[in-house]
C-alpha cells in the first residue's frame, strides 16, 4: 500500500491518465449498447412507415381501379315519350323514382294499352277498356320505368307522399316499414294507393256518394292519427251546402272514425296553414272564410281518441272564429266577397294569408290577423305562384287577365305589396301558368308562357301564339323568347333535376280530356339549350346592351335547390 501511495505521489498524472481511460472505455461500451438498441428502434420504424406507405398504395390502388365507383347518371339534354291512341289528363309530378339521385316524371293517361316497353292492357286489373294508366318515367333518358291500369278514370294524382302502406313482402323490413308512393282517385271516389318505386297497389278503398260533388285537391297528409306509425290522409269533398270528409290509415287505407260534415255556404275550396303551435284548414266560398283546426276536424270523427298534443289551437285565432260556424270573423274581410283564391305565402317568421278576389289582393298576418298590404288586381288567371325576384326575399307571382287574350304578369313582394317587375302578353285560353327555378344567387328564374307584342309591331294575330320565356332578375329589361309551340299543352311544369344543376321544363301534350284519342307528347327539354339559341327581346334598350353576351351570361347561370 505505501508503493502504490507513494508511486502516486511521483507520478499523480499517470493515475489520472488511466482512470480517465477507464471511464471513456466503459462511456463507449454504454454508447455500442444504446446505439444498438436505437439502430433497433429505428429499423422498426422504418419497416413501420414503409408496410403503412405499401398499405396506403394498396387501398389508393383498389378504390381507383378494383372497386367501381359509383356511376353518375348521364341525363340526356332533350328527350320524348309518345303514346298513340291515348287522351292525357293534366297531371305531372316531379320524383326520383328509381333512386338515383336524378328526377324522374310521373303522369297519367287513358288508353287501351301502355307502351310496348310493358305491354300492359286494362284486362290485366280487370278493368273496363279504355282505362286510365299511371306512368313513371326516367329523368335521364325518358324510358319507361313502370306503367299501371290504375282506374277507369282519375280525377286526381298526388305523389310525393313519403309513407304509404308497408315495405313489399320479401324485403328485410317487409309488413314494417312505408315507401313513399302515389294517390290516385277515380272518378268514382275510390282511393288507390301505389308504390312510387314499382307501381305496385298498396291498398285500395272505395266510397260511393252518387253525383254532383266536388273533390277539394289537394289530399291532405296529417300526423299519425291512428298510431300504426305511418301518416293518414284527409279527403274532402265538397257537395249541397256541406263539406264532407274521410280520415284513411296511410298504412292500409282503412277509413278511421266516422264521416265528418262542416256546413259551409256554398262552393268551397281550401287551403291548410300551419301555424307554430297548430295546423288550419282554411275553407273558403265566394263569400265566407272559414277556420277549422286539426283537432277540430280530427274530434269531428268521433270514434277515436285523437292524440295530438302538438298541434293545440291556437289561442288569438280562437278568438276570431265563431264557436257555432266556425267562420273566421276579420274587419278587413267585410270588403272582400267574391273570393277566388286563398293561398299561404311565407313571411320572415311565419306563413301569411294572400285572398284575392275579382278587384284585389290582400295580406293578412296570421300573427294578429291584421291586413299587410292590398293590390289592385282583376281577374287571376292561374294560381299564385312563389318566387325570389330579390335575394332570399319571397315574392309572389300574379298572372291577372287584363282584357280579350291579354293578361298582365306581376311579381310582387310579399311582405310589402311593392310591385318588383310587370309584363303585358297576348294570351290565348288555356294557355299553361307560370313556373319558377331556384338560382344560385338566392334569387329565381321565372318562365311564362304568351306572345309579347313589341313596340311597332301592331299586328295582333287572330290567335296568339304559344311562346316560352325567360326572366332573370338580373336582367330586368331582357326577356329571352325560348320556344314557340303550336301543340295544345295540358301540363307545364319545371324543375332541377338534379340537385342544383340540371334545370329543365317539361311539357305534356296531347288531345283535351273528353275528346278523342290522339297521339300524347311527354317532351323533357334541359333550360340551356334553349337559352344558347334564343331570341333576345329587348323590353328597353340599355348603353353596352349586347345580345351575345346576355345569351352567354344566362346559359352560364347556376342553380341551387332550396330545401
Amino acid at each position: 500500500m505505501d508503493n502504490k501511495d507513494s508511486e502516486a505521489e511521483i507520478h499523480p498524472l499517470k493515475t489520472e491518465d488511466v482512470k480517465a481511460q477507464e471511464n471513456h472505455e466503459h462511456y463507449v461500451e454504454r454508447r455500442i449498447v444504446k446505439s444498438s438498441g436505437l439502430s433497433r428502434l429505428s429499423r422498426w420504424r422504418t419497416a413501420a412507415f414503409f408496410i403503412s406507405l405499401f398499405l396506403c398504395l394498396i387501398i389508393v390502388f383498389a378504390f381507383s381501379f378494383i372497386i367501381p365507383c359509383p356511376e353518375r347518371p348521364v341525363s340526356e339534354r332533350t328527350w320524348f315519350q309518345y303514346y298513340n291512341n291515348a287522351v292525357p289528363y293534366p297531371f305531372l309530378a316531379i320524383e326520383d323514382v328509381n333512386e338515383d339521385r336524378v328526377q324522374d316524371v310521373l303522369f297519367a293517361f287513358k288508353s287501351s294499352s301502355g307502351s310496348n316497353s310493358f305491354n300492359m292492357s286494362c284486362l290485366d286489373e280487370g278493368l273496363p277498356s279504355p282505362c286510365a294508366f299511371i306512368a313513371a318515367v326516367s329523368g335521364t333518358n325518358g324510358s319507361v320505368l313502370w306503367e299501371s291500369p290504375a282506374a277507369q278514370d282519375v280525377q286526381w294524382l298526388q305523389c310525393g307522399i313519403h309513407q304509404l302502406g308497408t315495405a313489399a313482402a320479401g324485403t328485410a323490413t317487409a309488413g314494417t316499414t312505408a315507401t313513399p308512393g302515389c294517390v290516385v282517385v277515380e272518378k268514382s271516389l275510390s282511393l288507390k294507393a301505389l308504390d312510387l318505386r314499382t307501381g305496385e297497389v298498396l291498398w285500395k278503398r272505395s266510397h260511393d256518394f252518387g253525383a254532383n260533388y266536388t273533390l277539394l285537391t289537394p289530399l291532405s297528409v296529417i300526423p299519425d292519427v291512428d298510431e300504426d306509425g305511418v301518416q293518414d290522409l284527409i279527403m274532402f269533398i265538397a257537395k249541397e251546402g256541406q263539406v264532407k270528409f274521410f280520415i284513411h290509415s296511410g298504412k292500409t287505407g282503412q277509413q278511421i272514425g266516422s264521416t265528418g260534415i262542416l256546413s259551409v255556404d256554398g262552393n268551397a275550396r281550401y287551403v291548410t296553414l300551419h301555424l307554430r303551435s297548430s295546423s288550419y284548414f282554411i275553407f273558403y266560398t265566394e263569400k265566407s272564410l272559414y277556420a277549422y283546426s286539426l283537432k277540430d276536424v280530427c274530434s269531428v270523427v268521433g270514434e277515436t281518441e285523437v292524440k295530438l298534443s302538438d298541434f293545440q289551437p291556437d289561442s288569438h285565432w280562437e278568438k276570431h272564429i265563431d264557436d257555432a260556424t266556425h267562420r273566421l270573423e276579420l274587419l278587413s274581410l267585410l270588403r272582400f266577397g267574391d273570393i277566388h283564391y286563398v293561398a299561404k305565402v311565407p313571411g320572415h317568421s311565419r306563413d301569411h294569408i294572400l285572398v284575392v278576389n275579382s278587384e284585389m289582393a290582400t295580406v293578412i298576418n296570421t300573427k294578429d290577423l291584421h291586413t299587410l298590404w292590398t293590390l289592385n288586381v282583376s281577374h287571376l288567371l292561374s294560381e299564385p305562384l312563389l318566387g325570389y325576384y330579390k335575394p332570399d326575399d319571397h315574392g309572389i307571382v300574379l298572372e291577372s287577365e287584363i282584357g280579350p287574350n291579354r293578361k298582365k304578369i306581376m311579381v310582387v313582394e310579399s311582405e310589402s305589396g311593392a310591385v318588383q317587375w310587370e309584363l303585358q302578353l297576348n294570351s290565348r285560353a288555356g294557355s299553361p301558368g307560370p313556373a319558377t327555378l331556384p338560382t344560385a344567387d338566392h334569387r329565381s328564374a321565372f318562365l311564362m308562357w304568351g306572345d309579347y307584342q313589341e313596340l311597332g309591331n301592331e299586328t295582333r294575330h287572330t290567335a296568339p301564339l304559344q311562346k316560352l320565356y325567360l326572366f332573370h332578375p338580373s336582367y330586368t329589361h331582357v326577356l329571352l323568347e325560348l320556344r314557340n309551340s303550336t301543340d295544345q299543352i295540358i301540363a307545364f311544369t319545371a324543375a332541377l333535376f338534379e340537385r342544383s344543376r340540371h334545370a329543365c321544363y317539361v311539357l305534356l301534350r296531347g288531345p283535351q280530356p273528353g275528346e278523342g284519342p290522339g297521339t300524347v307528347s311527354l317532351m323533357k327539354r334541359k333550360l340551356k339549350e334553349d337559352v344558347s339559341v334564343s331570341r333576345v327581346i329587348w323590353l328597353r334598350h340599355m348603353a353596352g346592351d349586347d345580345e351575345q353576351h346576355i345569351r352567354d351570361r344566362l346559359y352560364r347561370m347556376r342553380f341551387q335547390s332550396r330545401d
